[in-house]
């Protein structure tokens, strides 16, 4: 594996995303990238990806402004993580799928994702199993083949687009959905009011607007996802009563509740937790998105809100959704986009 020049147009990307590292270092024997970014939602050290790298042989070299990985071969062992990280998992997965060794991963993520990603990996010519459990067992390939695939549906978008017709008042269905994946939000959309019929393959819901607020609390797949956090939450701002909030998973998801504060949510943060005690009707403001799933929730307000608004910073929303101002204009919101500046 070693002794290969990475293309400099891989390495742009690699040193862009770590989730990639060990797809490089499988083909090629070794990778250099810097510490990764994203969006500031709390903590998400590398930890986890680095112990499992060395666990199966992977040599690790901290000691410049990059993280440089070399690896002869990938050894057979056992990986224990201390949480059960999707990134972390997926990236051993990827790692480990070629050679002749066996791995196993214990405390391993479940999420709907790791069993796409195995799926579309054993299609290739990988044997791995236990994808969707928290042990995952690989046995080393000699090589993968090219393979068609067609990728679960994206349960966060899926997700998001209930959630805006839930606030709205409005009726939705959606087709090539999976309602397994997404199972703990239509359970909460029901406690608060909503209608949500279940299909094969698609999802339907209807909400009169007039909602009840609720608790919830984010835990690793198969509870309530923390990316799903920041919309519910908003969703409850104009639900009656008192709704509780918990986040388990990364301290800084309450962020973008001080930009909705501007449109008239009344929210106290005590720690972990956000108490929401719901009001009539939001209005425009102009505010700014904090992160991803945040800046969506802001969308989300927005439609819903009296009056305009007006959002900077959509990059981070962007990056995360295809198109998403234009699907929410086809349910019947008005988002303008301003490309100077990157406003809507």
């Amino acid at each position: 594996m070693t002794g290969t020049t990475i293309p400099e147009d891989l390495m742009r990307r690699l040193r862009s995303s770590v989730i990639i590292v060990g797809a490089i270092i499988a083909r090629f024997g070794e990778a250099c990238f810097s510490y990764p970014g994203g969006c500031d939602i709390g903590s998400r050290p590398i930890d986890l990806h680095l112990k499992g790298f060395k666990k199966l042989g992977i040599k690790i070299d901290e000691n410049t402004s990059n993280i440089v990985c070399k690896c002869d071969k990938i050894i057979s062992t056992e990986i224990q993580l201390d949480f059960p990280s999707v990134g972390a998992t997926e990236n051993l997965i990827l790692a480990s799928v070629i050679g002749n060794h066996e791995i196993m991963i214990k405390n391993a993520a479940m999420e709907p994702e790791i069993v796409d990603l195995a799926s579309f990996l054993n299609r290739m010519g990988a044997k791995i199993t236990g994808a969707g459990t928290n042990v995952i067992k690989i046995r080393g390939t000699r090589e993968l083949r090219e393979v068609s695939y067609t990728i679960m549906p994206d349960r966060i978008e899926t997700g998001t687009l209930l959630l805006a017709t839930a606030m709205t008042g409005g009726e939705i269905k959606l087709n090539k959905a999976c309602p397994e994946h997404i199972s703990p939000i239509l359970h909460k959309l029901q406690e608060c009011g909503c209608r949500v019929e279940c299909l094969k393959n698609a999802i339907y819901l209807k909400s009169n607007g007039k909602l009840t607020g609720t608790e919830i609390k984010t835990m690793p797949y198969p509870g309530f996802p923390t990316d799903l956090q920041p919309l519910f939450t908003t969703l409850l701002t104009t639900c009656k009563g008192t709704s509780i909030i918990t986040e388990n998973i990364f301290e800084n998801r309450f962020k973008f509740l001080q930009e909705l504060k501007r449109m008239g949510a009344k929210v106290n943060i005590e720690g972990k937790t956000a108490i929401v005690k719901g009001v009539k009707r939001l209005h425009g403001a102009n505010v700014e998105s904090t992160d991803l799933r945040g800046g969506a929730s802001l969308m989300m307000a927005a439609i819903s809100a009296r009056g305009t608004t007006k959002i900077r910073k959509v990059g981070y929303i962007l990056r995360g959704y295809e198109n998403l101002d234009q699907k929410l204009n086809v349910l019947g919101a008005n988002i303008t986009r301003e490309e100077e500046g990157k406003d809507c």
